[in-house]
């Protein structure tokens, strides 16, 4: 049976809806909980699970759960009772509302009161009719109960000038985009589209293309780099899976529209080699951070209704 963190309580409020529900911290994730925390207080745009079932994330600004070791992993998160926290390796703060279909491994680290779970599932219904459809830009702030709401993108620091300069650019772009759509992927969105990738005028192949790219990049190589740098991968097998796993990814989106990822990207390149681990922690992270952004973008702008045509149908039926 978990234990309830004494005075860890945290309120997650979506203003636009005027819902706010409590969380209670446990014991079962102490590290993650401590990052939850101490990155306090928080907005980030509130995003739904599209094929995982009824379940809330949004990308937090917590650099260290890309790393941060869990204590309790639940094998299925299916099995987690309705409104439990999890804070993710894919530096998301999620909550389970109803039935999930994905049987993923989590690490939970709260629960939310018995007595808002209406508000919760109501939040749930309307964030979903948000990223579905309507398109509507719903925010979620994060803070210790009790406490006044605020927001900031943290801001790692590398010794390395170039790297330094690099950082401090990232972070300025993160800061733009953090609670506003980024105008490159507004743009692409609406069909604008300086390259004119995509066949025959066409847009939606090239969103469906940008979507499936930015995502395995912020993930798996920028979140994958940043474990292997506290794993002491040794310093030149990371330059060697960097130069590896980034620049190609990074350049197609870059011909997308995503002309400021792929600009980041080529001076990450360049200084790679004058880096030393710290430095390289540092600038993965913030990337790692920056690119995560614009994949919750990515989700919350694609024209999802498009397909609303296509129904998924009873495989036992006629068998």
């Amino acid at each position: 049976m978990s234990e309830k963190l004494p005075g860890r309580q945290i309120e997650i409020s979506w203003p636009d809806l005027g819902i706010t529900v409590t969380a209670d911290l446990d014991d079962r994730n102490p590290a993650l909980a401590d990052a939850l925390w101490e990155s306090l207080p928080y907005q980030s745009l509130q995003g739904h699970a599209l094929i995982a079932g009824e379940h809330l994330y949004h990308v937090a600004p917590i650099p260290t759960l890309l790393h941060t070791p869990h204590t309790t992993r639940i094998p299925d998160r299916r099995e987690a009772p309705n409104g439990t926290v999890f804070c993710s390796g894919l530096q998301h703060l999620g909550i389970k509302y109803g039935t999930l279909t994905e049987p993923m491994p989590a690490t939970p680290v709260g629960q939310i009161r018995a007595a808002d779970m209406p508000a919760l599932l109501e939040a749930g219904a309307a964030i979903w009719d948000a990223v579905y459809s309507t398109k509507k830009q719903i925010i979620a702030e994060v803070r210790r109960a009790g406490e006044p709401g605020g927001h900031r993108i943290p801001m790692l620091h590398a010794t390395n000038t170039a790297a330094s300069h690099l950082i401090a650019d990232i972070v300025a772009e993160t800061e733009k985009i953090w609670l506003a759509p980024p105008a490159e992927l507004d743009d692409l969105h609406q069909g604008i589209i300086p390259s004119q990738a995509g066949n025959f005028g066409t847009v939606l192949p090239t969103l469906l293309f940008v979507n499936g790219e930015t995502r395995p990049l912020g993930y798996a190589a920028y979140g994958g780099l940043v474990r292997a740098a506290v794993q002491d991968m040794p310093m030149a097998s990371l330059v060697h899976m960097a130069r590896l796993l980034v620049g190609v990814p990074a350049e197609f989106l870059g011909y997308c529209g995503l002309e400021k990822l792929w600009a980041f990207t080529q001076r990450f390149l360049g200084v790679l080699d004058r880096l030393d681990r710290d430095d390289f922690y540092a600038v993965t992270s913030q990337m790692a951070l920056y690119i995560n952004c614009l994949g919750g973008w990515n989700l919350q702008l694609y024209p999802w209704e498009t397909g609303d045509h296509l129904r998924q149908q009873d495989a036992t039926v006629g068998a």
